[in-house]
């Protein structure tokens, strides 16, 4: 691995920490594009279930069902990584998600709906699951250094793949509806298949001192943890302000009287920076104090969305508005979620898990509260929206106080039955060389 010391003290750029990487996150990286660019159920549930002939409520109500499933999924995924490890998670997971997506077109039919909602809830339960797992795998093979950089590579894989999952839809969608469930199925198969055959298989990191207190104990400590929930509800905050972008924007613009195209340029926009820009700016802002970086990149995806704001103008503003919008979620994402990776191994799985449910609850809650502050006050809901960032921010700054290793003095070190990141690099590195 590249070293501070290796590079003069400096912070290695983004093609020497790639060519760093451990080719376990290699192979985790590579199947996060994978399952991100097949994910296709919750974004085409509602308009593959109404040209099957079902109303749009019944629609919405599947929607709904995925929607809860990949919620309470991440807190389902972060409690099997704890339990049977990250590997045998996303592989176990994966599998599952491939049947149940697989049997959708099958129970796409008014009178097995019921059947329908069921799978399409598990389909979503099971879909997330391997966030938390991923995470805590990459964790556990990158050191501890270079987290930030692992996690901003995270995301530009879900980024990428959720770029290029909708180009190929669009291609499938002419020839069958039902080949977008196919495809999510295959690519869920390919990445169990990668995590199986190709991921470490590290053992989980129970504490030995912490057993007499039940697994139980783990839920408590998070909970009674104040400053850890502070970070969530920071989190909780801005995935609501965030999801106004894909929520409330398309109503500005149509409500105005503008293009449909606006619409695509700016959705254009937000990936094309966000892939080929995100990596770059991690690199500087992982030198920096984590909870100023969160705290300052949620102030500026607030800035971003009230510069939404404006009637007259409002093509301008909107293209301008988003590069300062985007450079927010640059600017904050990768700390933000890596900072759960600070904490011992053995609550470390949990909190991943805590950190991408309640994420998710504010990308659920964002769209319903957000249309009605539309309905009520029209544009100026976007700077009602920019504003709650502040309260954000304020909570990052408390929540994120670099002092975990003085919270958890006693829980500092890697847990007695979890191989370490080194470990893991050198049966890598071994394999690789094979």
């Amino acid at each position: 691995m590249v070293s501070n010391v290796e590079t003069g003290g400096k912070h290695p750029g983004v093609l020497a920490t790639l060519r760093a990487t451990p080719p376990a996150a290699r192979y985790l990286l590579g199947g996060i594009f994978i399952i991100q660019a097949g994910s296709l159920v919750q974004a085409f549930i509602v308009l593959y279930l109404v040209q099957r002939g079902f109303s749009i409520g019944h629609a919405a109500a599947a929607l709904t069902a995925y929607s809860i499933g990949a919620t309470a999924g991440n807190l389902l995924g972060g409690e099997l990584t704890h339990r049977i490890g990250p590997r045998a998670t996303v592989a176990g997971t994966m599998a599952c998600c491939a049947v149940l997506v697989a049997a959708v077109p099958v129970l796409s039919r008014p009178a097995l709906f019921t059947y329908l909602i069921a799978t399409v809830a598990l389909a979503g339960l099971v879909a997330q699951c391997y966030r938390p797992a991923a995470a805590t795998l990459l964790s556990e093979v990158v050191p501890e250094e270079h987290h930030v950089m692992s996690f901003s590579m995270m995301r530009v894989a879900l980024n990428a793949g959720a770029t290029v999952g909708p180009l190929i839809a669009a291609g499938l969608i002419l020839m069958n509806w039902d080949l977008l469930f196919v495809l999510n199925a295959v690519t869920a198969l390919l990445y169990a298949a990668v995590a199986y055959f190709l991921l470490p298989a590290t053992r989980p990191a129970h504490d030995p001192k912490k057993a007499v207190e039940g697994q139980r104990s783990v839920y408590l400590v998070l909970l009674r943890d104040v400053r850890y929930q502070l970070y969530l509800f920071s989190g909780v905050i801005s995935a609501a302000v965030y999801v106004q972008f894909l929520s409330v924007l398309p109503l500005k613009i149509t409500s105005e009287g503008g293009p449909t195209a606006l619409y695509s340029i700016v959705l254009a926009q937000s990936s094309l920076i966000l892939v080929l820009t995100e990596m770059k700016i991690t690199t500087y802002t992982r030198r920096w104090p984590p909870r100023l970086v969160v705290a300052a990149g949620t102030l500026l995806l607030g800035l971003g969305i009230a510069a939404y704001t404006p009637v007259i103008g409002s093509g301008v503003t909107i293209i301008l508005g988003t590069f300062v919008f985007v450079l927010g979620v640059m600017v904050s994402g990768p700390t933000a979620f890596a900072y759960p990776a600070k904490f011992p191994p053995h609550l470390r799985a949990r909190y991943l898990g805590a950190k991408y449910a309640t994420f998710g609850l504010g990308l659920a809650l964002g769209p319903a509260v957000g249309v009605l502050v539309w309905q009520a006050v029209g544009s100026r809901s976007f700077l009602f929206f920019g504003s709650a960032t502040i309260v954000a921010a304020a909570c990052a700054l408390v929540g994120m106080r670099d002092d975990v290793q003085r919270r958890f003095p006693a829980e500092a070190g890697a847990a007695p039955d979890a191989r370490p990141a080194e470990e893991v690099r050198s049966a890598d590195d071994a394999r690789a060389s094979t």
